[in-house]
């Protein structure tokens, strides 16, 4: 479990766990297999082979951007599922929030750098939500991928073409899957 220095809450959150016992299990644990489930296929070399997305930093941020969104908006389907939606959402800030350290942002600028990127990834499920509400209009989701993923790249006609049927194909397999095997980490897609 990765923990964090939040000044002296940290050892005395420590502290109390050594005397208490280990208290409840952190629920987003349980969303971790689906999260790696997104970021594998925000991996996967085809988004940036044949679909050109730049494999940068910014490109991989916005391919995980796209793939988780296409999951909160299939959970969107099922009330139920709300708090996993947070959590999952937690643990793509934390994910972040690590990543930023990782390339060395100091603890002064991390917090309002990931505001910003959660304020972007706000936009981008927004815009993503709207194009993928009609599933036949590839124009809208065409004009997302190349405002989001793509940024001051020019990529051609047939590579935004192979990342909007690769979004539409995900979003079609994350339908038929049960919501709670989907939590679960149990959807293959």
């Amino acid at each position: 479990m990765r923990r964090r220095q939040i000044g002296s809450y940290q050892v005395t959150v420590s502290l109390l766990r050594r005397l208490f016992g280990p208290g409840q299990p952190d629920p987003r644990e349980a969303l971790r297999p689906l999260y790696q489930q997104v970021v594998a296929h925000a991996r996967q070399p085809h988004w940036y082979l044949q679909g050109g997305v730049p494999d940068s930093i910014d490109g991989r941020f916005e391919m995980v951007s796209a793939l988780l969104a296409l999951t909160l908006i299939r959970l969107e389907s099922d009330p139920s599922q709300a708090a996993a939606m947070a959590f999952l959402t937690e643990i793509f800030v934390d994910d972040m929030d690590a990543q930023l350290r990782e390339f060395g942002v100091g603890d002064m600028v991390v917090g309002k750098r990931v505001g910003r990127l959660m304020g972007a990834f706000g936009g981008r499920l927004g815009a993503y939500r709207e194009a993928l509400a009609d599933g036949t209009d590839n124009g809208m989701l065409a004009a997302a991928i190349r405002r989001n993923l793509y940024a001051d790249a020019n990529p051609a006609a047939e590579q935004i073409d192979h990342v909007v049927a690769g979004l539409r194909g995900l979003s079609a397999q994350l339908a038929l899957c049960d919501a709670s095997t989907l939590v679960a980490g149990g959807c293959k897609w």
